[in-house]
């Protein structure tokens, strides 16, 4: 800041340089002087309601609030004069009045604002005799539980929803000690990010339900690590309690998270508690599971690699650690096979990927961006954090365009091209047109003028992205779709990038757990290997194709998988578990979405008899006499690591642009759109109970439009008969507006699917 950027105040007889217009709470904060209050937060608007701030300005005729209060040149302030100190004591009076002081039961106390700031601003008898306000508690899902009656009218929550979030859905009813925060009517609190008016509430008003009388807050020690589920790499801080995890909250990094978390990353460590923890290994033995002790089930393990030889396919979850993908792939190219992948949910592997694929921009300048086309995204579900940073864009006036096969339910105004799985491709190549760029199948689009909008609009655009989604990803016509992007990108300027799906898509980039064209995860299922390495996954709800790996793996000799869960579908694929931990029980790094490396610690002993997937591996490496896999522990692993990949940088270009125009995807027929929905992503999501039971967790079935329901003469609740390559399935139908003509959604990794085949490809509906 220039010298002519600034003015000079006076604080309690302090000279300090501030910015002209700026609001006097924030300059009190970065010079460390404290000013007690409630509603302020430095993420949220002002609305100066509890007035706890006030304080004493010169020549003013009355206390003023400092977070309301703009600075100007010389300005003279007083905090602690008597004046200030009674108009902050007479506000503190005001709030307690109708406050219960259960503080002895409310999971908030002792780390509760209106405890510590009544500590300095209270008295110890109360002058109300009258009977206190008692308010209903209200219901407001299986994540948060409320006690109103303790609410001092901040509105922090209100705002939180409308300014943050994007969905007004709580709000203030009646007036002064009769205003009451809830929902306008009987419903749950459904946003995707829901959980920090956990954060934001400065008493025990609104608290996590999963956690409820758990745990007291000076009982728990606080940790740091990582949050392991989608690609931006939330910093977290992990609360625990005699080796159980309590509970989990952001931790504060402007650059990546800013001071929020998805309720994905808060709630999912209930899953390291499911009844499904796999806690001892256990083989097969005539087709029945027993368990067996580390010793018997790896020598088993060694003897089926060793068996397997070369004709080995390793199929390893994104969401494993950096440390563990380089192990995997370090194991199993000593046994002279190349098959190893981690794109899992990728089906199509034709032409050039590029070889470090990454976000194409930092998280944080993705909030500065004019304009935007998101191809195959629903990024509000796919990656709550990210779609938060292009929400503040949109709200400052980008552009913010959509290519889907589903309509989205969006908190911000943005354009929507709704479509077939074969119509995205369409309406990329006349995108690509408009813009200019040539093709043999941009040549032959038919463009409107919906398009040349689209392409003026990209074109325009000083600061402009391209970016693509999970459902780009599992398209059948990826290559494609990818071949057209970059088309637009380039035609338009824009920077192109990657909505990585998992937590470490990155990273099993960097470390070279991503196979070439005709090794990749769908070549090694559709020719069935002699042996297969499975780690973290399940394989019908984490692959792309269920029903062709189930086949696979019926006809290899041998399978191992590396695990934290039992479930049916594995232990029918399997010949060997072995209990891996989970983040939370080891350590290692994952490279998020703008190819930032973190590390984390482990932060609870592992369950059971479970141990880290890079110790399982490591011994794997011993057992085989596989040379250099003597690290004792994950530092050493991360050094061979930064050492082998020093030159590599994250890399979205491809020196050939242009893949197979051969279009795989039918222009006739149903299409299944088969989306992953939020809390299905992994494992640990799937086994998070409260997580579960929220509006997102939705079922297993049939979603058709009204149109497309009425051809098939069936209505909601129906059965309905689904065929994908000779598979047959029951499943209910349910009536989805946001579905297009000619679609069925038929979500993935649902218990239910797991028999089911590609999540995009033609199947019919039969009614029962």
């Amino acid at each position: 800041m220039s010298e002519d950027q600034t003015i000079t105040i006076e604080i309690d007889g302090k000279a300090i340089q501030a910015a002209p217009g700026q609001m006097l709470i924030e300059v009190t904060d970065a010079a460390g002087i404290d000013i007690p209050r409630f509603c302020y937060h430095k993420k949220l608007s002002v609305s100066a309601n509890c007035r706890m701030c006030l304080v004493e300005v010169e020549r003013a005729p009355k206390p003023l609030p400092a977070c309301a209060t703009p600075v100007n040149d010389g300005m003279k302030v007083f905090t602690r004069s008597p004046i200030a100190l009674a108009a902050q004591k007479g506000t503190m009076e005001f709030l307690l009045i109708n406050h219960p002081l259960d503080c002895p039961i409310c999971d908030q106390g002792g780390e509760c604002e209106l405890q510590d700031i009544s500590m300095g601003y209270g008295s110890d008898i109360s002058r109300f005799v009258e009977g206190k306000r008692i308010v209903k508690d209200k219901d407001i899902g299986p994540l948060i539980t409320t006690d109103l009656t303790r609410c001092i009218h901040c509105t922090r929550c209100v705002r939180f929803g409308a300014e943050i979030a994007g969905i007004r859905e709580l709000g203030a009813t009646g007036r002064g000690e009769h205003m009451t925060i809830g929902t306008y009517i009987e419903k749950s609190v459904d946003s995707e990010l829901s959980g920090n008016i956990i954060d934001v509430c400065p008493v025990g008003s609104l608290t996590s339900k999963p956690s409820q009388f758990k745990a007291r807050a000076w009982e728990m020690l606080q940790r740091d690590t990582i949050a392991p589920h989608d690609s931006v790499g939330s910093n977290i801080h992990v609360h625990v309690r005699r080796n159980e995890l309590i509970r989990v909250h952001p931790k504060d990094n402007e650059s990546i998270n800013e001071c929020w978390i998805s309720d994905r990353d808060r709630f999912s460590y209930e899953g390291v508690y499911s009844d499904d923890r796999l806690t001892t290994p256990m083989i097969k033995s005539n087709g029945e599971w027993r368990n067996a002790s580390w010793d018997e089930a790896l020598a088993m393990v060694v003897t089926g690699l060793k068996n397997a030889g070369a004709d080995i396919g390793a199929l390893l979850s994104p969401n494993a650690t950096v440390e563990e993908l380089y192990l995997a792939q370090k194991l199993i190219k000593s046994l002279g096979s190349e098959r190893i992948d981690s794109r899992l949910r990728q089906g199509d592997f034709r032409g050039e990927a590029p070889s470090y694929p990454w976000l194409g921009q930092s998280i944080e300048s993705l909030e500065k961006v004019d304009a935007a086309l998101l191809v195959g995204s629903s990024i509000r579900k796919e990656q709550p954090m990210l779609a938060h940073r292009l929400r503040k864009a949109a709200l400052e006036g980008a552009q913010i365009s959509f290519i889907n096969p589903l309509e989205l339910d969006l908190n911000y105004a943005a354009q929507q091209l709704v479509t077939t799985p074969a119509g995205m491709i369409t309406e990329l190549a006349c995108v690509a047109k408009a813009a200019g760029a040539n093709g043999d199948l941009i040549d032959q689009a038919e463009v409107t003028e919906v398009h040349k909008l689209l392409a003026e609009k990209l074109k325009g655009a000083a600061n402009g992205a391209l970016l693509l989604g999970n459902l780009a990803t599992a398209h059948a016509d990826y290559s494609i779709i990818r071949s057209l992007a970059t088309a637009i990108a380039t035609a338009c300027d824009l920077k192109l990038g990657y909505l990585p799906e998992a937590s470490n898509s990155i990273g099993a980039h960097l470390v070279g757990a991503v196979a070439s064209t005709g090794n990749d995860a769908q070549a090694m299922l559709e020719t069935a290997c002699k042996g297969y390495l499975l780690m973290g996954i399940e394989p019908g709800l984490d692959l792309w194709n269920p029903a062709k790996a189930a086949n696979a793996f019926e006809q290899a000799d041998f399978v191992v998988a590396l695990t934290a869960f039992r479930s049916a579908n594995l232990e029918a694929a399997a010949d060997v578990l072995l209990p891996m931990a989970l983040f939370v029980e080891t350590s290692g790094s994952f490279v998020n979405a703008e190819g930032t490396l973190q590390s984390f610690a482990g932060v609870i002993t592992p369950s059971g008899n479970t141990r880290p997937a890079w110790k399982i591996l490591r011994v794997l490496g011993n057992l085989l006499e596989v040379p250099g896999f003597d690290y004792v522990d994950t530092t050493e692993v991360l050094a061979e690591i930064t050492q082998a990949t020093s030159a590599l940088v994250p890399n979205n270009a491809v020196s050939n642009q242009v893949a197979s125009t051969e279009v795989r995807t039918a222009k006739n027929g149903l299409q299944r759109i088969g989306d992953v929905p939020i809390y299905a992503l992994d494992p640990l999501v799937r086994h998070a109970r409260s997580l579960q039971k929220t509006h997102d967790a939705i079922p297993a079935g049939v979603y058709l439009n009204a149109e497309e329901a009425g051809k098939l003469g069936v209505t909601e609740g129906d059965n309905t008969v689904v065929v994908q390559d000779q598979v047959r399935i029951q499943l209910p139908l349910f009536i989805d507006p946001n579905v297009p003509n000619g679609c069925a959604r038929i979500p993935a990794a649902l218990a239910g699917v797991e028999q089911l085949g590609a999540q995009f490809g033609e199947v019919t509906l039969e009614k029962v």
